[in-house]
Formats: structure tokens, C-alpha cells, sequence
């Protein structure tokens, strides 16, 4: 299984996909804003205790207040409070905690209006980026995430991640761990961390202690409120996060963005550095890569299958359902079961994928086609738990009901991915205009072009598929015919998946805008 992160980079946002023997799996965007990511840690001032929902409303900077509820204050509060007290009055100078006297953990059913005052200042992490009128979720149990590691302060405590079963790995990560780990930090343990050396983990939770060192230096001069640790860019976070054995190219289409991740790559997987390739082309790296085709076919309402079988995606404001439809499909048995089993696998295949692709999230309903053997149900009830065995975000999966339905829930942390794969019709009278229609604007544009004169090489028309199919029919296009006999110039036309309807330009050869 050969995965590749293709990196489209715009002037104010980078496109990252994940492509998995060729398909497209996940899609992200990280786009030049000052907004609030998932792992920046604010130093913010609460606003109002409420004793009914025993949680307080925080202000982080954000228009809508930021959410905490006491379950999420940790138990270490108290020796956060304290601490962050110490910093900002300039009393504490060693960061370290090591000298630093722990506080008594705070009662686990205790209430948020005894622990916590009005416009007292506390340190929170975002761990739910504000989703359509909500505020950001908060909590005030801080971490600190790494490549091998996750840093938790004011905690001793070792964890392992429950993906690394082997009882002696555990074991030894556990013992190499207790001997490096600064006093007063707990560790998480991440399953990459499997069978790497003491060194690699210490390098990693040194890198980790410099950043909590950092933020320390900052909250004395910071102003409420203000963010004062920013969770690594999406570039670091994906690699970081995503990046293993299974990798066989990086494709940068950015220089400085190439750079900075060969240089990652180098710290991280010095064996792995070569399969980062920077991308030169007058293609866009996406069209390279089919990756806007893949696009355009997999955000729709309905999602199309192998063998006619389709999906049917609705979202409404308390959960996602999705229709599972046989379609056309068929089966040489004749049995109803044995295509509906064909059809359920085929559809929670492309059920998980599309889960990571659009990062949907909160309650999900699949309706999937009806089966009356029991073995049926959990043959598909384990294909589809082991197809979402690599999804990151927290998720559980229910059985299936007497109905055939399986309720999936899935943590939500950002926004929805949302892409518009439908065009707005561009004629008023309701009507598509004919592709004649749009050559005449072309023939216009590339005259002016020609008689400027301040371009000699060869010209390259970029157009939506249809309009590109349009000019290049038959064995001899007649309309770049007539073109090369007036201009002297053989223009050549790409076709551009992500381009609308009426949408064209022209380029030099080396991709440069006329």
C-alpha cells in the first residue's frame, strides 16, 4: 500500500492530499489566517461560571465565547492555577518543575463556580475549533504533542498508546522513559514511537520541554487574551501525525515549502529523504495527480461506486445519514443476499474514505442495504471497522440494528470540509451557452494577445474539459487549424479539471499567465 502527499501551495493557503495507491483519501486546507487552530494553548480569562451547566464560558480572543466544562479542567487545575500565578507576578524564574510543589488534584465531582472566579486568568488548549455558531471547546489539561511523544505537565504519569501490543515493547518503552522524563511531566507514549532508540525519544521530549520553556517566557509579557503556543503549521502536524514507512513521495509544487519539509524528513526519517520531490511543471500539481477530478466526483450529494452501486450523503443539523443504493449493480449468483453482502462492503469501503475526506463528524447514520443472515451482518460490521482502523479522529461503530443501520459517531474538531461541486448556470435565460458562443471570447482574447506581440514562444490555452474536448475534436482540429493558418501559431490546449464552465486563460509554455 503506497501512500503520497501532494502539496498545492496558493498565496494564502496550502492544499495537502493524501493519496493512497493513487486515490484520494484525505484533503486538508490550511489557509493565512490568525484564527484559532486545535493544539494552540491561550492564556485567556474566565468570563462566567455557570452553576447549571457546571462549566464557565472563557474568553480567548474569539468572537464567541470558548466553552469549558469541569470535566475538562483536568486534575492538576490547582497546580496550573498557582503556577500561571507564580509566572505572570515574575516570583517563578526555573520552568522546569522541577522544584515546583505540586497542588492536591481537585475533586472529580466537584463544581466549576467553587473552582473557578470571574476574570480569573487560566491557561486553556483549543481542542474544538468553533463550528458554525459555537465557540471554541476548551480545555485547561495541556499537552504538548511530538513526533515519538506528547509532553503533559504537572503529571507523572507514563502512558502507552494502545496500538503498540507487544507486552516487552511496552515494557521497554515504559523503563526507557522513567529514566528520561523531567520531573513534574507525565508522557504519552505514540504508536511511532515503536522500537525506536533512547535517543531518538529524548531528542524528541527535549524539543518538547524547549517549547513549554518558550511558552513560559511568553505568558510574562502576554496580554489577556492572547495565544501564547501555536500548534506546529499543517504541514509539520500532517507529517508529523501521518508520516511512516508506507510514504513513497512528497510532491511540494512550493520551493520554500520543499525545503522546509526535506528538512523535517531529514530530522525525522534521514532514509526516507529522497521520496521529497519538488514539482516543476506548467501542469498545477493537483490536475498532475487527477487529484481535482477525484474531487469534483467524491463531494457530491451522490457518491458513485464500482459495479453501479452508489451513496447518498444527507446533512442536516443533528447528524449525517447515508443511503446505501445498489444501482444497477449485479451478480452472477442471482442471490439477493450474496449482492447485497457485495454491495455493503463495496459501500463501507467508500463509506470510511469518505468519513476522512470530508472529516464529517458527530453522529452518522448508515442505512445499508437489508440482510436476513446474521454471519452477513458481522462479516460487514468487521470490514468495516478494519477500513476505518487508520482513521485518526476518535470514532465509534455500533453493530447493525434489526434495520440494517449502523450508527458511527466520530469526533468533530474542526469545520466540515464543504466543497461546491455543482456550477451555477451562466445564462440568465436559464439555458447553457453553446461552446461557439465561449470561442468567440477566446478567438477575441488571443488576437489581442498575438498583435501585442511581447510574447514569441507558444501559447497554451487552459479550458474547462468540455470546451478543451470541443476545440480538440477530430483527427484535425478545424477551429486550431484556422488559428495557425491566420497566426502563424500552433496554439495547444490543456484541459483543466478545476476550472468552471465559461472559465479559460492563456499561459506562456512554462505556465506563466498572458
Amino acid at each position: 500500500m503506497d501512500k503520497e502527499l501532494i502539496i498545492r501551495s496558493g498565496s494564502s493557503y496550502v492544499d495537502f492530499a493524501l493519496l493512497r495507491d493513487g486515490r484520494l483519501i484525505e484533503l486538508h486546507k490550511e489557509e493565512d489566517t490568525n484564527g484559532l487552530g486545535v493544539g494552540d494553548i491561550m492564556l485567556a480569562k474566565v468570563r462566567k461560571p455557570i452553576q447549571g451547566l457546571n462549566a464557565a464560558f472563557v474568553n480567548v480572543g474569539h468572537e464567541k465565547d470558548a466553552f469549558l466544562h469541569y470535566h475538562d479542567l483536568g486534575p492538576q487545575l490547582a497546580s496550573l492555577l498557582k503556577f500561571l500565578k507564580w509566572v505572570i507576578s515574575g516570583k517563578l524564574k526555573d520552568f522546569s518543575l522541577k522544584d515546583f510543589p505540586l497542588e492536591p488534584d481537585i475533586d472529580k465531582n466537584g463544581s466549576v463556580a467553587e473552582t473557578l472566579k470571574p476574570n480569573q486568568p487560566i491557561l486553556v488548549q483549543i481542542v474544538k475549533e468553533p463550528i458554525s455558531t459555537k465557540g471554541p471547546r476548551i480545555s485547561s489539561e495541556l499537552s504538548i504533542a511530538g513526533r515519538y511523544l506528547v509532553l503533559v505537565p504537572f503529571s507523572d504519569r507514563i502512558s502507552i498508546s494502545q496500538k503498540i501490543e507487544g507486552k516487552a515493547e511496552k515494557e521497554r518503552l515504559r523503563k526507557l522513559l522513567q529514566g528520561i522524563k523531567p520531573k513534574g511531566f507525565g508522557v504519552i507514549v505514540r504508536t511511532v514511537a515503536e522500537g525506536k532508540k533512547v535517543a531518538e525519544l529524548d531528542k524528541d521530549l527535549q524539543s518538547l520541554f524547549n517549547r513549554w520553556v518558550l511558552m513560559c517566557r511568553k505568558i510574562q509579557k502576554a496580554v489577556f487574551p492572547s495565544k501564547v503556543m501555536s500548534e506546529v503549521n499543517k504541514t509539520g502536524a500532517i507529517l508529523r501525525d501521518m508520516f511512516n514507512d508506507s510514504f513513497t513521495g512528497i510532491h511540494v509544487d512550493n520551493e520554500q515549502l520543499y525545503e522546509q519539509i526535506k528538512k523535517y524528513v531529514q530530522e525525522i526519517a534521514p532514509e526516507k529523504e529522497n521520496i521529497v520531490k519538488l514539482y516543476h511543471s506548467s501542469v498545477p500539481i493537483f490536475e498532475k495527480f487527477h487529484i481535482e477530478r477525484q474531487i469534483k466526483t467524491a463531494f457530491g450529494r451522490t457518491v458513485s461506486m464500482p459495479k453501479g452501486a452508489y451513496l447518498v450523503i444527507e446533512h442536516t443539523e443533528a447528524l449525517h445519514v447515508i443511503d446505501v443504493n445498489s444501482g444497477n449493480h449485479s451478480n452472477k449468483n442471482n442471490d439477493q443476499e450474496t449482492t447485497a453482502l457485495s454491495v455493503n462492503l463495496i459501500a463501507a469501503t467508500e463509506i470510511a474514505r469518505q468519513l476522512r475526506l470530508r472529516d464529517m463528524g458527530g453522529i452518522i447514520v448508515v442505512d445499508f442495504i437489508d440482510m436476513g443472515n446474521s454471519e452477513n451482518r458481522r462479516v460487514l460490521f468487521d470490514h468495516l471497522r478494519n477500513e476505518m482502523a487508520e482513521d485518526r479522529a476518535k470514532h465509534k461503530i455500533l453493530p447493525p440494528s434489526k434495520f440494517g443501520l449502523i450508527q458511527i459517531t466520530r469526533q468533530r474538531v474542526r469545520q466540515e470540509l464543504n466543497i461546491k461541486t455543482k456550477e451555477e448556470n451562466p445564462s440568465k435565460e436559464g439555458e447553457i451557452e453553446a461552446p461557439i458562443v465561449l470561442i468567440d471570447k477566446i478567438n477575441i482574447e488571443l488576437e489581442s494577445i498575438i498583435k501585442e506581440e511581447a510574447y514569441k514562444g507558444r501559447i497554451v490555452l487552459n479550458a474547462h474539459p468540455f470546451i478543451a474536448a470541443y476545440l480538440t475534436k477530430g483527427l484535425f482540429s478545424s477551429i486550431r487549424f484556422k488559428w495557425f493558418l491566420k497566426y502563424k501559431r500552433w496554439i495547444k490546449i490543456l484541459p483543466r479539471d478545476a476550472y468552471t464552465y465559461l472559465e479559460y486563460r492563456f499561459k506562456t509554455n512554462e505556465g506563466t499567465p498572458l
